[in-house]
């Protein structure tokens, strides 16, 4: 059985594959909700040979039910976004350490050492808001950058900006991380030149401001903040891995984690490369509840790995998947 030992070790696309099918039976055995997934697809692990074979569970499913891959203690649940009266994701967490392994590795394989950094945190939408695993995450980077100057942040754009122009004079690296609406409203009334701040959106509007699209969302910022490039990071409540865009809305993976795209026709069909489809994951952190998401997410994967997001479906069931109703 694959471990997370194993996982977090992985360094080469045998080695993924390998890990993949693993957990794959792993889940199949163990996680109710995915195995009568499968058992709809007559999808069995004597079937699975290739990556491209494993089945992607709907990612809505964590919406109805809950997705757990052992019998072990919920540590803690992580819940997504919404709006009054909506249906939630909500990703329960039997192992809290799986997660912190994953965010840490994952942004240190990026990134360097978190210790390296004054953490500024502009994420006013998740803090209003109780089981976010992007606040989570960057709470850990907080405690861990061992700044005194390192914190989140809510309204108090002066304090904010003050606190960036006096890190960049004394040339302190910093990650400055915020959501895409919080990051305009900081531009709008402050200008900067930063030369040692790295500015890193997590997206989203989150009804707080009109939508726009990536490319004029980043030319918006790369001007206010005198940077070149606005990098990016995508994560989700249902995954324990975030991926990093450097620049220009390409992501990269860390070496657990992986991105195909499926026919926008036929859920099941995985595309070739270059293609523009729905993204589905494989996220090798999420052992303990299903490392195989089809997401909402239309995007394209390149030879390299790499992928981009290029938008979502225009309704909330993913088409060509009728298999809700478990």
């Amino acid at each position: 059985m694959t471990t997370a030992q194993d996982i977090f070790g992985i360094s080469s696309k045998s080695a993924f594959k390998d890990a993949a099918l693993d957990v794959f039976k792993y889940q199949f055995e163990n996680n109710s909700v995915y195995r009568s997934f499968c058992d709809l697809l007559y999808k069995h692990p004597s079937d699975i040979n290739t990556i491209s074979d494993i089945p992607f569970l709907p990612i809505e499913f964590f919406k109805t039910h809950e997705v757990i891959s052992n019998r072990n203690t919920i540590e803690k649940t992580f819940t997504s976004s919404g709006t009054t009266g909506t249906l939630t994701s909500k990703h329960f967490i039997t192992d809290l350490t799986l997660y912190e392994k994953s965010f840490r590795r994952g942004f240190k394989h990026f990134y360097g050492d978190i210790e390296d950094y004054v953490v500024l945190a502009l994420l006013p939408s998740y803090l209003e808001r109780k089981g976010s695993s992007l606040i989570y995450m960057v709470n850990d980077f907080i405690k861990h950058s061992k700044h005194p100057e390192s914190g989140f942040y809510l309204d108090n754009h002066k304090e904010l900006a003050e606190q960036i122009q006096a890190l960049e004079a004394k040339n302190q690296k910093t990650l400055l991380i915020g959501v895409s609406f919080a990051l305009l409203e900081l531009v709008e009334t402050y200008n900067f030149q930063c030369k040692h701040t790295i500015v890193m959106e997590t997206g989203g509007m989150k009804g707080r401001r009109k939508e726009i699209i990536r490319t004029e969302l980043h030319e918006i910022l790369n001007k206010g903040f005198g940077v070149n490039h606005i990098q990016s990071e995508y994560g989700m409540t249902e995954l324990l891995s975030q991926a990093y865009s450097k620049g220009n809305g390409v992501f990269e993976c860390p070496p657990w984690m992986s991105v195909l795209t499926r026919d926008t026709e036929d859920a099941l069909s995985i595309q070739s490369i270059n293609k523009t489809g729905g993204l589905n994951i494989i996220d090798l952190a999420n052992i303990n509840s299903c490392a195989f998401i089809a997401t909402q997410d239309l995007g394209k994967v390149y030879n390299d790995g790499t992928f981009e997001v290029i938008g979502r479906f225009d309704h909330s069931d993913i088409r060509g998947c009728n298999l809700m109703a478990l």
